[in-house]
């Protein structure tokens, strides 16, 4: 869509991920204006907005990834300087939020650290924030300001059907690598009208997981894996040699979030996964040959400008 206004937006990057925000100004047609980002010696950040945002509404694009506290608190510190300079609007755009899989107490004595982020975030100053699948919804529950989640599968469905010579709707189907992510798979099964598959997964404990059962049909099939965030691959990998001892005939990997600790990468370049698609959200320069990235910054860009337009942004899923 044409971004009206241009002139009463300002869109900040921090550092963590320049290279999307570079691709959402260039989709809105504007440029990304002056901050100086820099570290003291003690690695402290020292940060300085290098021009007027009294009375504009702004928009800070920065991913908290790895490393993951450095990123959140040059955020935060950004939020700051735009409040004390009297910006109208604070909205940050975190293509990936970090700390979004400690939602809950899991054991006693557990902290909720996703709650302590959006408190941190609130009381610095943020009017709104936009994310890219949330590892748990509820999250935004844990916000007093609106909170827009968008739902990734659209990059992987245009891709799939437009760009990708690989697939065949024929004989592929969608696999939800554990029952929580089933809703997400759904919706990339259904855009694409492929049959769904779960595997029955156990955690016995933090980035260990354990595959008891598949429920589905894959034998003789392309298995698509799709979920929001790979980090160490131990699970990806575990549930694609499963699905190859049950007769799936290919296996591609899908996620939102190519977190990739440790690892992840090598051990993911010598599995038995011929294809990982991961997008944007989280920057990568040096991704073995198995990758392919797919953009999200027409999504973000459509969203900014559609909440800046005072437009619907969930039509964008429908």
């Amino acid at each position: 869509m044409p971004f009206s206004m241009a002139h009463e937006i300002k869109i900040f990057s921090g550092s963590s991920n320049q290279t999307l925000a570079e691709k959402i100004v260039q989709y809105l047609g504007v440029r990304l204006s002056e901050v100086e980002l820099e570290r003291f010696a003690d690695g402290e950040v020292n940060l300085r907005i290098g021009e007027t945002v009294r009375g504009l509404d702004t928009f800070i694009i920065q991913s908290t990834s790895n490393p993951v506290n450095d990123n959140l608190m040059e955020l935060l510190i950004m939020i700051d300087a735009l409040k004390r300079a009297s910006a109208k609007t604070i909205a940050v755009v975190i293509p990936y939020f970090g700390y979004a899989r400690q939602d809950r107490k899991a054991k006693g004595r557990d902290p909720i650290s996703a709650k302590l982020v959006a408190n941190l975030l609130t009381v610095a100053g943020a009017t709104r924030v936009v994310t890219i699948d949330l590892h748990a919804e509820q999250i935004q529950g844990f916000f007093d300001i609106p909170v827009d989640n968008l739902m990734g599968f659209p990059v992987f469905v245009n891709y799939f059907k437009n760009e990708c010579t690989e697939f065949d709707p024929q004989d592929s189907v969608v696999v939800s690598p554990d029952v929580g992510g089933v809703k997400r798979a759904r919706k990339l099964a259904e855009k694409l009208d492929l049959p769904l598959a779960i595997l029955d997964k156990r955690r016995p404990k933090d980035n260990v997981a354990e595959i008891v059962n598949i429920i589905g049909d894959i034998e003789g099939k392309t298995a698509i894996i799709f979920d929001d965030i790979i980090d160490t691959g131990g699970s990806l990998v575990g549930a694609a040699e499963m699905l190859k001892r049950k007769g799936a005939k290919k296996i591609i990997a899908c996620a939102t979030h190519g977190v990739l600790s440790k690892n992840a990468k090598e051990k993911l370049q010598n599995s038995v996964i011929e294809k990982i698609y991961v997008t944007d959200t989280i920057y990568h320069n040096d991704l073995p040959d198995k990758f392919t990235v797919l953009s999200v910054a027409s999504l973000l860009g459509e969203t900014i400008a559609r909440i800046k337009n005072n437009l619907s942004v969930s039509i964008l899923f429908k």
